[in-house]
């Protein structure tokens, strides 16, 4: 367990995602991930309102609804950190201020909670002024609703700009960062926007940690898998790829540890990274990824695997 930035959120070292939830995942399957994962030491739960929107018959705030008949079981509510988002969903795609305190207060109800732990700004609106969003949320702070802010898919300008204001008005500071990262999937975060937070203390709650799945090792040449994201992860099974799963593979046999694990051990031990996010929609699945909460490479193997 480690604290989030400057927050005093303790979260394990993996995060949770719950975009599966209410998605490839039902109420059951995703209460047993859930129990699962908790009962290993985990407690940081990451979801969003829109999740999970894109299954038939959905509409949106699903995987808050599941999350929140969960925690109404349990008698350790306070245990768990939860962080979920706004700014994707259909009719509230945006960041103006009525957009996030109407989201906010659809995400408590659906999450049967008082108040969000961790609130993000899903992606970043340029056709509202951040001096808008931001107080938006600072009121949410204030007003006992959101305990902490946070952003995800910013550049590093725009982040370094809402810092700025945060700064400049007394507002809630954002405490971490949401971007896409995860060892074929570097370029977007290493450069100007890792310095960014890393010059502003955040921390960095990575999405993607697997590559879509790719990085689970199941991807391989001429292996067909039947999931939702097999297209968007084969995409990955080029050169580089090939030669990333080669010493994820040695480095797994060394440690007897899953492949995924080791991945996500890589990414937990770069710079600013507090617990990289993975999803699970079975318990099978959740097994691999569950190492990570205690998996730790030396440094010559984190560097063997950064020089891919």
């Amino acid at each position: 367990m480690s604290n989030l930035s400057t927050s005093d959120l303790n979260v394990s070292r993996l995060c949770l995602g719950g975009n599966v939830f209410g998605w490839t995942a039902d109420e059951e399957s995703s209460f047993a991930v859930l129990d699962a994962y908790t009962a290993a030491g985990g407690n940081f739960v990451d979801t969003a309102d829109v999740y999970s929107a894109w299954a038939d018959g959905n509409s949106g705030g699903e995987s808050e609804t599941i999350i929140g008949r969960w925690l109404a079981k349990r008698a350790d509510r306070d245990e768990i950190v939860v962080a979920t988002k706004v700014g994707m969903l259909a009719g509230f795609d945006n960041q103006k201020r009525d957009t996030i305190l109407t989201s906010a207060e659809r995400s408590l109800k659906r999450l049967g909670a008082d108040h969000i732990d961790l609130y993000y700004v899903h992606r970043d609106d340029p056709n509202t002024p951040l001096e808008e969003t931001l107080a938006a949320y600072d009121q949410l702070v204030r007003d006992g609703k959101v305990r902490y802010v946070a952003a995800s898919n910013f550049s590093a300008e725009r982040l370094a700009q809402a810092l700025a204001i945060q700064e400049r008005e007394g507002f809630a500071k954002f405490v971490a960062l949401q971007p896409e990262y995860n060892l074929v999937s570097r370029s977007q975060f290493e450069g100007g926007l890792q310095r960014v937070v890393a010059e502003n203390g955040l921390a960095t709650v990575p999405y993607f940690s697997l590559a879509k799945g790719f990085l689970t090792g199941k991807y391989r040449p001429g292996v067909e898998v039947d999931s939702p994201r097999a297209g968007a992860a084969s995409q990955y099974l080029d050169e580089h790829g090939l030669q990333v799963l080669e010493v994820l593979d040695e480095l797994a046999e060394t440690h007897s540890t899953s492949v995924a694990a080791v991945a996500l051990a890589w990414l937990a031990q770069q710079p600013t990274v507090a617990a990289p996010i993975a999803s699970a929609r079975t318990l099978e699945q959740l097994g691999d990824l569950l190492p990570v909460l205690s998996l730790e490479l030396t440094q010559a193997e984190v560097d063997r695997l950064s020089a891919i």
